[in-house]
């Protein structure tokens, strides 16, 4: 198959996680930047990425970049590329996009301008003027970056973190790809014991179970590429079969998920059984403060409330003593916890081993690692 550059946009601060994924898969990536990994690959590897990348959040084809400064060079170099190599003349070709710290700063002119000029580029290829785009919608993407312009066509429609396993969640529910970049920062053992004592709609406890599974995130959803004239369906069921076949249907992991409020507990058990993985997963319904195991050698990963969002920060303080608190009684175990609150060591009781910038949302937090602690 003939190759091309693929991009694979993330969540700032989890690019180099995202960037291992795709060597995982066999890839070699070419350019790791804020937000985005870029890589060569064909019609299959499109169709890898969308199924098996837990951290991503979108996956692009490449289609041209250039340098603008003004609306005119923008036009013109966009109309050079043959968008018709991608392209169908009945399909429907919707622009979207953002600029950062460049010349071209309105969004809305440069989306106008990138569609006069692609229309333009189709039509000396068609020989027509107008365009019905009834067909498959190829949705183009488009970055300005330092006047660096890059354009693209989206292969994911809604994004990666939409697994299909979260019909219903709680209030403040952490995003599934950050939920999986924990997971895997936290590098938990797959015949070991997890838990989250604040487990939500049960998004950390899932993603952790979907990996100790080996079960691909993507494989209960449908993607935009599946629309597109250059895919076929039997690419797709044979990247299904092959990530059906690679499930660990033995996993000896224990994932504890627990929370005060039952309707989130309820959700979590609810979400699991759709995510196929409510085998692995035990809820229950109690505070931190009743927490505690007697078990060793665990990994605890976990969500604690922000204040700025559940509950005042007055409470959140008390959630993290008692966290500290439960900590320091376990037993060999390491603990990760994402929060924006900047004193969290001081109130939790120590340090950490190690802190990680993340976002939740728009939310800069910072995942607090503490690595076994020995009795």
């Amino acid at each position: 198959m003939e190759q091309f550059e693929i991009i694979v946009t993330t969540l700032f601060g989890v690019e180099a996680i995202t960037a291992n994924e795709i060597r995982k898969l066999g890839y070699q990536t070419t350019n790791v930047s804020d937000g985005r990994i870029t890589f060569l690959g064909d019609l299959m590897a499109v169709c890898s990425a969308n199924l098996w990348i837990r951290t991503g959040e979108r996956v692009l084809i490449k289609i041209g970049e250039f340098k603008a400064f003004t609306f005119d060079e923008l036009f013109d170099q966009t109309a050079k590329i043959k968008w018709s190599d991608w392209l169908p003349k009945d399909c429907a070709f919707p622009v979207k996009g953002f600029t950062f710290k460049s010349t071209l700063f309105s969004m809305s002119d440069c989306q106008s301008i990138i569609k006069k000029s692609v229309a333009k580029s189709l039509s000396e290829t068609y020989k027509q003027d107008w365009f019905r785009e009834d067909g498959a919608t190829y949705q183009i993407e488009f970055s300005i970056i330092r006047d660096t312009v890059t354009l693209m066509i989206d292969t994911t429609g809604m994004g990666l973190h939409k697994r299909g396993y979260r019909k219903n969640s709680n209030l403040a529910p952490i995003k599934e790809t950050l939920a999986a970049t924990m997971a895997i920062i936290s590098r938990f053992r797959y015949d070991g014991i997890l838990a989250d004592p604040f487990c939500g709609s049960g998004t950390i406890p899932i993603e952790a179970g979907l990996i100790a599974k080996n079960i691909a995130p993507g494989l209960n959803r449908e993607f935009a590429f599946m629309q597109l004239n250059q895919f076929s369906k039997t690419l797709w069921e044979t990247a299904k079969t092959e990530a059906m076949d690679l499930i660990k249907k033995d996993t000896k992991i224990q994932i504890l998920a627990s929370d005060l409020d039952p309707e989130a507990v309820a959700l979590t058990a609810q979400n699991s059984k759709i995510a196929g993985i409510s085998d692995i997963i035990h809820t229950s319904v109690k505070p931190i403060s009743q927490w505690t195991i007697d078990k060793p050698d665990g990994t605890m990963i976990c969500n604690p409330p922000y204040g700025e969002r559940l509950l005042d920060q007055k409470e959140c303080e008390t959630i993290y003593k008692q966290l500290g608190t439960l900590y320091k009684s376990l037993n060999n175990w390491s603990l990760y916890a994402i929060t924006p609150n900047e004193n969290f060591e001081q109130i939790f009781g120590k340090f950490a081993n190690k802190k990680r910038k993340l976002y939740n949302g728009m939310i800069k937090c910072n995942l607090y690692q503490y690595f076994p602690l020995k009795k």
